[in-house]
This record gives C-alpha cells, sequence and structure tokens, in this order.
C-alpha cells in the first residue's frame, strides 16, 4: 500500500518544477526525535563561500524560478498610468523578496543547528521563486528592478545574522514577524492592483499564501515572540524600504 503523504503548510511545499506541492512535502517541523543541543556558527569555508554565492546570485543573476504559479493567466494590456502603477508594485514586492533572501542567508550561516539551516535553505528557495516571479512580470512591464537592492540585501543580511547569532528561537521569531509583515503589504498591493492586471494578483496571491506557511511553519518549530519595540523599529525598516523601492 502506498503511503498517505501528510500536506505541509504552504510555505514548505515543494515539487516538480511548475508544479507546487506534486511530491510528497517534507514534514513542517523542525526537529526530529531528539533536539540536538546549540552548536556554534559554520565559519567554514564552504559555508562562507555559499553565502558569498548566494549574494551574488541574488543581486546580479537574473532570478530562475524552479515552479510557476498555477493557472498564471496571460498579461491584459495596460495604460501606460496602471503600467507605472503595477512596476513600481512589482518593484518593492522584488526589494522584499532580495530583503527576504538576505535574511534567510544570513540566517543559515549563524544558525545553531542543522535542523534550522535546512529550514532556512528551504524557505530561501521557495522565496527565490517569488523573486523570479516579480522580476519576470517587471521585464513583461519593460521596467527595471530597484536600484536600491544591494543596500537591502546588506541591511536584512546583517539583521539575520545578528539573530541568528543569539539563538534559533529569535531567529525564527524574525521569520514569523518578517511573513506577517510581508503578508499585510501584498494584501495592500492586491487592493491597489487595476482589476484587470489579473496576473499580477495571481502572483502576488500565490506569494501571500506561501508567506503565510512561511510564518506558520516558523511558529510550529517554536519562534519566539518579538517584543513590541522590536516589532514596531522592523515595521519602520520595512515601509523605508517599500516607500523607497517604488521609484528607486
Amino acid at each position: 500500500m502506498a503511503r498517505k503523504c501528510t500536506q505541509a503548510p504552504p510555505g514548505l511545499q515543494k515539487g516538480r518544477s511548475g508544479e507546487a506541492g506534486a511530491t510528497c512535502p517534507r514534514p513542517p517541523t523542525l526537529y526530529n526525535g531528539t533536539m540536538p543541543g546549540p552548536q556554534p556558527p559554520d565559519f567554514s569555508l564552504d559555508s562562507l563561500l555559499r553565502a558569498a554565492d548566494n549574494a551574488l546570485r541574488a543581486l546580479f543573476a537574473p532570478a530562475r524560478a524552479s515552479r510557476a504559479p498555477p493557472d498564471l493567466p496571460e498579461a491584459a494590456p495596460l495604460g501606460e498610468t496602471d503600467r507605472r502603477l503595477v512596476a513600481g508594485l512589482m518593484r518593492v514586492n522584488h526589494a522584499g523578496e532580495i530583503a527576504a533572501q538576505a535574511l534567510y542567508h544570513g540566517q543559515a550561516l549563524m544558525a545553531r543547528s542543522d535542523a534550522t539551516r535546512q529550514f532556512l535553505l528551504r524557505a530561501a528557495a521557495e522565496e527565490g521563486d517569488h523573486l523570479a516571479w516579480c522580476e519576470q512580470r517587471l521585464r513583461e512591464l519593460a521596467d527595471r528592478t530597484s536600484l536600491l537592492n544591494p543596500f537591502w540585501y546588506a541591511g536584512a543580511f546583517a539583521i539575520g545574522a545578528t539573530a541568528a547569532a543569539l539563538s534559533d528561537r529569535l531567529s525564527l521569531g524574525f521569520v514569523r514577524e518578517t511573513e506577517r509583515q510581508v503578508e499585510g503589504h501584498l494584501a495592500e498591493h492586491l487592493v491597489r492592483l487595476p482589476a484587470q492586471d489579473t496576473r499580477s494578483r495571481r502572483i502576488l496571491e500565490t506569494m501571500q499564501r506561501e508567506e503565510t506557511g512561511h510564518a506558520q511553519a516558523a511558529q510550529a518549530a517554536g519562534a519566539e515572540e518579538l517584543p513590541p519595540p522590536l516589532r514596531a523599529l522592523m515595521g519602520l525598516a520595512s515601509k523605508l524600504m517599500t516607500r523607497s523601492a517604488y521609484w528607486v
């Protein structure tokens, strides 16, 4: 008898290219069996080179998705005003995905357990799909990504590495809070999109579901609740990024 698969939260489903959840997903639990004790961060040459390679790929290489949003409709024609609006929104979302990549890469570098590190790298891979979707939509709109992307990457990487250096639970708390705030931005963008732009809408709806999955998985893994002042500071940084990336 074939083994029955247990569906993981949306943020952890991985399938074949173009088929979300096509294979049996890994369980969302972070630890399997006994919980390992804290380990020092992995500062091996391979780990440092991998972190540098991740940064270069995220910032300078064309993003490539392992799958596409399901049932993605054809692009509808947009007037110039609507085109500029959609391009600005997608540029903000692309910058957010650059920051998400950096946050997860910084956290993975400093993670205290291999289970946490693998969890973060799986989430980063899914965020890489989001990055590619936004980048492709910007190309379709004949527009560009944010010129400030290296700044967003450096800042988010530093935040992620610092949080992970303190504890895995705090690091997972940053994942949960970051994804909560991203969900809010995506909900706002879905309201602002022109009604006829169903292609961008489908991309953002898929991203929103998967960001929710990341937050749920981090919560299930034991994420620490961040203090209100820190959550407020993250919100201010997010507003700075979204307002700047829309134009620059």
